[in-house]
């Protein structure tokens, strides 16, 4: 059934009051045509509940708007939604990935996140490349999707928007990997559910690694907005030398600061007993929320990005399949995953609208139940890295 407008409505129901669904609700494929956006193609679902959304589909099929009832929740960074074809991935030293970082979602890889790095290439069995050099979060997230197909699917009574495309990030004596992105929301839900496989296509061993930037923007995060999580332990602060120098612990957000400097925290999640890790950000003074659901088992590890300075202003949820110290970390630990030809990796994550406080209370809740966070603004790192284990496909 479909609920909408305060009724509940069976698709026959639902196909007397309207000539097209797409009044209420629906998936439109449109093209941007102006400033550094000119020349992307766009997705937008309505779900009919007031939840709308964008997908890039030039841009790794990641989300870039969101909303709920005309209030923002994805966050629009000052570079904007850039074209593709104009990002360097080598320049500033590797920092250029930040000249294409905005949108709700970002996502990071495939072979490669955090940090630029070099790893030695002899994996690929080609003397010339003797290194395999990374910039910052690698190079998914700015390829374009070959879109495969988008649209509405009846279930009964039930209505799937969905999308599915594949990104390729391939070359010649190199990675040749593939993600196939399928994202759906049903009508009538304030829900968005994304399900991710990355295989390797190609006949090298290749290393993997994965994380998705979710960043949440203001009025989600506003002074005294919460993060709430199933937190166990808090293994890592970036800024752990110098730790309350801006007043700003990990669990409330401050109001904009001027030169604010990033603030990065890994956190150990205790998962519930169907192995989902629920992490929220909200503002019960507004009744609004949002909250991302993952799975331990694909992401074990969680970090939590900061950026309050004035005019960037945004809050990041970030599922990691590795711990943050990165590729050498992970391989000396025996925690790097490889993936052989045809070896695949799935993730299977939800993104959730708190569209008003009772959303709001029951998802604070339903963490609080898994486990209680610390109650200090600035607990000590532990440095303890619990083993990450099947790394093999």
């Amino acid at each position: 059934m479909v609920a909408l407008f305060g009724e509940t409505m069976t698709r026959r129901t639902l196909a007397t009051r309207t000539g097209s669904l797409s009044q209420f609700a629906g998936v439109r494929l449109s093209t941007l045509g102006d400033g550094i956006e000119r020349g992307l193609r766009q997705l937008e679902f309505r779900t009919g509940t007031g939840l709308r959304f964008t997908i890039l589909v030039d841009r790794a099929m990641d989300i870039a708007e969101c909303d709920h009832a005309g209030r923002a929740i994805g966050w629009h960074s000052p570079s904007g939604f850039r074209h593709p074809g104009l990002h360097e991935y080598e320049g500033e030293g590797g920092l250029s990935w930040f000249r294409s970082m905005s949108g709700l979602n970002i996502t990071c890889g495939l072979d490669h996140t955090l940090f630029m790095h070099d790893d030695p290439a002899g994996h690929y069995h080609y003397s010339p490349r003797e290194k395999t050099s990374s910039s910052l979060h690698g190079r998914v997230g700015t390829i374009p999707a070959r879109l495969t197909g988008y649209g509405e699917r009846w279930d009964g009574d039930e209505c799937i928007l969905w999308a599915e495309g594949i990104v390729q990030q391939s070359t010649v004596f190199g990675e040749d990997l593939h993600l196939i992105r399928r994202i759906e929301a049903t009508v009538g839900g304030d829900e968005i559910r994304m399900h991710d496989r990355v295989v390797n296509h190609g006949f090298y061993r290749t290393p993997h690694m994965y994380c998705y930037h979710i960043n949440v923007g203001y009025p989600v995060l506003a002074e005294g907005s919460r993060y709430v999580a199933p937190i166990r332990d808090v293994l890592w602060a970036a800024h752990a030398d110098d730790y309350a120098a801006q007043g700003v612990g990990y669990r409330t957000a401050p109001a904009p600061i001027a030169n604010f400097h990033e603030q990065v925290w890994q956190h150990d999640m205790a998962a519930d007993a169907e192995g989902r890790v629920n992490v929220a950000l909200v503002n019960e003074a507004l009744g609004f929320g949002f909250e991302v659901q993952t799975l331990k088992s694909q992401f074990p590890a969680m970090y939590q990005w900061q950026n309050f300075h004035a005019g960037h202003y945004a809050m990041g949820i970030e599922p990691s399949t590795n711990h943050v110290f990165g590729k050498d970390f992970a391989r000396d630990r025996d925690e790097l995953i490889w993936l052989e030809h045809g070896d695949e990796r799935r993730y299977d994550t939800v993104l959730r609208i708190l569209s008003d406080t009772t959303a709001v209370a029951d998802a604070v809740a339903r963490i609080e139940r898994v486990a209680h966070q610390p109650t200090e603004d600035y607990p000590q790192p532990s440095g303890n890295f619990p083993s990450i284990d099947g790394r093999s496909a």
